[in-house]
């Protein structure tokens, strides 16, 4: 099952909504979430369950959500000193009430020597007895902070990586999500990814309703297909103006907007220097390996030169895309009546969403 949408992460049910099933789903439902994170066990315990009655408060929640059209995944927080019983309880937890995937999130306890033994024990067994269930690892943004987690045990029996994209302390959503994308895209194995934004508080910082947007923001700009946000339980009743910031970003319109990057090579396949040139500032640079020009006249001159003589009918594929606010690299691949790229690379730099500055780097093989 595929994740697309908004989402969010609940910790304590009983501080969501008071606890009211109907009410949770009706909020989600009202901000336009496609699904729900429940904490579900905490290490070889179930969770979101009271200790004085043992009322479980998970299967109303889920039942209403579900109604509500809301896919429900559970979440389990693990410390990977007893994996087995770990497992047991998130296969029994899972099982019980049927949820439509499940999120391991592990962080430091995960750091310390000999737990890679611990992570393998407890993958194999979860894939043994949930085998049609997709998985997700939820733990830090930069792998290369934590080289001591075992990434690689954990990810290769996951469908999904959602890393944890707090930017504490600063107020740069952007450029940390395009360096989480970065560093993950290094390691193997690489699994599609589904970040989560911060709404709560650390000491005196609080994440901006501008934060917020922009991380939504360049999540659709990567072409990523979901966000998350924890958690519902502190941003519902401490910060409203971030859950309204969430509620209103429409998605689907978002989807529907298309990056510079992509007009661009919309327009390049259009095979009219016209439409290209559409997309530059009066005074914008062009550069090369070899050499440099200034103005539309010049730079319309080349793309006459590219699209007519150097890759006639030449058809445009983007491979990549990274970057965000008023830069952006692209790596695309090109075949024509004439030539073949396969390592197109160029860099854009925006004022008021018009090219500015634009190098190019490629090779054609006939």
């Amino acid at each position: 099952m595929s994740l697309k949408g908004k989402g969010f992460f609940i910790w304590e049910i009983i501080n969501s909504e008071k606890g009211d099933p109907k009410a949770i789903a009706k909020t989600a439902k009202d901000a336009h979430l496609t699904h729900v994170i429940l904490k579900i066990a905490d290490g070889a315990f179930p969770y979101n369950v009271n200790r004085q009655t043992n009322e479980d408060y998970v299967g109303p929640v889920v039942s209403a959500l579900r109604d509500a059209g809301i896919e429900v995944w559970g979440w389990h927080y693990v410390y990977g000193d007893y994996p087995t019983s770990e497992a047991n309880i998130a296969i029994k937890r899972m099982k019980e009430f049927e949820l439509s995937g499940y999120v391991v999130d592990a962080e430091i306890e995960y750091k310390e020597p000999g737990k890679k033994n611990a992570a393998s024990v407890y993958m194999k067994l979860l894939r043994k007895n949930l085998p049609n269930v997709p998985f997700a690892l939820s733990s830090y943004r930069f792998p290369s902070f934590h080289p001591q987690l075992p990434w690689k045990t954990f990810l290769e029996y996951c469908d999904y990586n959602m890393p944890q994209v707090y930017w504490e302390q600063s107020h740069n959503p952007e450029a940390n999500m395009v360096r989480t994308v970065k560093e993950f895209q290094s390691i193997t194995p690489f699994r599609p990814i589904i970040p989560t934004g911060p709404t709560y508080r650390a000491g005196s910082w609080i994440p901006t309703i501008e934060d917020t947007r922009k991380f939504l923001d360049i999540t659709k700009q990567l072409k990523l297909e979901a966000a998350n946000f924890f958690s519902w339980d502190e941003c519902r009743p401490a910060y409203p103006d971030l859950w309204k910031t969430i509620s209103d970003y429409d998605w689907e319109k978002a989807q529907q907007q298309k990056d510079i990057s992509e007009i661009w090579v919309d327009a390049l396949n259009s095979g009219n220097p016209e439409s290209v040139i559409k997309l530059y500032a009066t005074n914008s640079v062009h550069i090369t390996a070899t050499r440099s020009i200034q103005g539309l006249t010049e730079i319309q001159d080349w793309y006459n030169y590219l699209l007519n003589q150097l890759l006639p009918n030449g058809k445009f594929t983007i491979t990549g895309i990274t970057g965000s606010g008023n830069s952006r690299s692209i790596n695309w691949i090109c075949n024509s009546d004439k030539a073949n790229v396969s390592n197109g690379r160029d860099t854009f730099g925006l004022i008021n969403e018009k090219i500015a500055y634009h190098y190019s780097f490629f090779s054609t093989k006939s």
